[in-house]
């Protein structure tokens, strides 16, 4: 909330020695001493874990005056996505109750969430040297404005005698003078609208609040692309595999691009296999261990990788190929291939070996985890396992997926619940789509994976824009088949902004947080 208090300009006084610079946590102690003199019929100071959460959250937005040692002044700000939120809104709403929750460091507006400074500053220029980093920050960033609301503190001197609208014009064609809206008006901010109710506590402005706008005229925005721009849908298509017995590579390949093919038809943005669809291959040749047969799989790899990949170019379709055994450097890892359909491949690691196939396969987990940039969105991708830890959900929710990707191989029913239920634990909490894809039937001639059971299916969040139970569809348990769904991703913005629950913006960044500490 802009309520910035600056009087007629004055010549600086020659003992002071002012410093811009960005606030510090150990800053509170000055920031809430400024608060309680400043705002003692609002209020009074932030509590320390807000503070806390501002600067950890946008630290290069949170900027102050230091006058010998001692902050004499500040302004707080967050970077927007302003179509979200639109210009009906109120303070609480748009700063997150002032942690920062609504921060987009990928929005177009540096909204202002504070301006304050010391009393015994008023009149020595210091609002505006706050106002002239902010509008620096502003450019800098390259976004297109700064946008705020602003008090207007004497209206209630005015209110029986003007409306709102009435007083606003008085104060900008000077007849009145507001300690506020006046200095704002004379910094550059244009009055654009009138906000009811903004800041109800404000009895000075009877609650009502000025929205500001400042333009960039910096602002260099990208070129509109002919092609590849924003989606607001996506077409998913899953594989629900029927493992069965193939003599070589190429049999098990043409039953791939049967699918490939098939989705492809449907006009799908992406296929998703599940984890060890090749599998069957093991069967190939005799191996004396359990060990052998996996090894001897990972020699498949690389064909079937090839194969894959040019599949997603030719029927122009992106294809998740479930996941496949690698071997580097003598260890083996379980590792799920994103085939682009421009021909780049990227690679996700299981990071989490099941018990058995750190026992039985010596198997390895990766050590990285990644969000894709896909042509229709950024995706993530968790392999069976990985989807029952909800931190790996959490940090790809941070780098804004839209959709979570899962291969599996189960073969009960109680271990395929399992990453069933986490699978929607993950849509639920993170607000994404999440799909899972797992391969049906029988491999006797195979050692220890000669049952499966799955039902593929794609979950959203639960609320009133989704379907009741959250299952956007699903297959039936244990058939071969295929499952083509719709995803709408306006309905995951409107849940994040206005949804029954909203887990993304009431999360309390000051009290906890999710960090990979693992390489980059």
């Amino acid at each position: 909330m802009e309520k910035e208090n600056e009087q007629t300009s004055q010549k600086e006084d020659s003992q002071h020695s002012f410093e811009l610079r960005y606030l510090q946590i150990a800053d509170y102690p000055d920031v809430k001493e400024l608060m309680d003199n400043v705002y003692k019929k609002v209020g009074g100071a932030w509590p320390l874990k807000k503070f806390q959460a501002m600067l950890n959250m946008f630290p290069t937005g949170q900027i102050c005056i230091e006058d010998k040692g001692k902050v004499i002044a500040a302004a707080f700000s967050v970077i927007v996505d302003y179509d979200k939120f639109g210009d009906k809104h109120t303070y609480d709403e748009i700063t997150g109750d002032a942690y920062l929750t609504t921060h987009d460091p990928k929005g177009d507006v540096l909204y202002g969430v504070d301006v304050f400074v010391s009393p015994e500053y008023r009149g020595l220029r210091v609002g505006r040297r706050l106002y002239e980093g902010r509008r620096e920050l502003c450019k800098n960033l390259n976004l297109k404005s700064i946008m705020a609301g602003g008090r207007i503190p004497n209206y209630r001197e005015h209110a029986k005698d003007m409306t709102p609208y009435q007083y606003i014009e008085a104060v900008k064609s000077k007849d009145l003078f507001d300690p506020i809206l006046t200095f704002q008006l004379s910094n550059g901010f244009e009055v654009k609208q009138i906000l009811k109710a903004y800041l109800p506590e404000d009895k000075d402005s009877m609650g009502y609040a000025t929205l500001l706008q400042w333009h960039n005229i910096y602002y260099d925005p990208e070129e509109q692309k002919l092609f590849g721009g924003h989606r607001n849908t996506a077409r998913i298509g899953c594989v629900q595999w029927q493992m069965r017995y193939f003599e070589d590579v190429p049999a098990l390949l043409q039953q791939a691009e049967y699918f490939v093919d098939a989705l492809s038809d449907y006009k799908c943005d992406v296929a998703l296999f599940p984890e060890f669809f090749n599998a069957p291959l093991m069967g190939i040749k005799p191996a004396e261990s359990s060990i052998d047969a996996i090894w001897n799989l990972a020699a498949y790899t690389e064909e079937i990788l090839t194969e894959m990949s040019r599949l997603a170019v030719s029927y122009n379709i992106n294809i998740i190929a479930g996941s496949m055994p690698v071997i580097e450097d003598d260890e083996l890892f379980n590792v799920s291939y994103l085939c682009h359909r421009s021909g780049a491949i990227e690679s996700q690691y299981k990071l989490h070996p099941t018990p058995h196939e750190k026992r039985d396969w010596i198997m390895r987990g990766g050590n990285k985890l990644q969000a894709f940039d896909t042509d229709f969105g950024k995706i993530g991708i968790l392999i069976c396992y990985d989807v029952e830890f909800p931190e790996l959900g959490r940090l790809l929710s941070e780098q804004d997926i839209k959709v979570l990707f899962v291969p599996f191989w189960t073969d009960t029913k109680n271990g395929y619940l399992r990453v069933r239920r986490c699978a929607q634990a993950r849509a639920i909490e993170n607000e994404c789509y999440v799909a899972i894809a797992g391969s049906v039937g029988n491999l006797p001639q195979v050692d220890n994976v000669d049952i499966q059971y799955g039902q593929s299916a794609v979950f959203s969040p639960s609320d009133f824009a989704f379907s009741h139970d959250a299952i956007v569809s699903e297959t039936t348990p244990n058939t071969e088949m295929t499952l083509i769904v719709d995803l709408d991703f306006d309905k995951l913005t409107q849940l994040e902004n206005e949804g029954s629950v909203r887990n993304y913006l009431d999360r309390r960044r000051d009290l906890y947080r999710v960090e990979w500490i693992g390489d980059k």
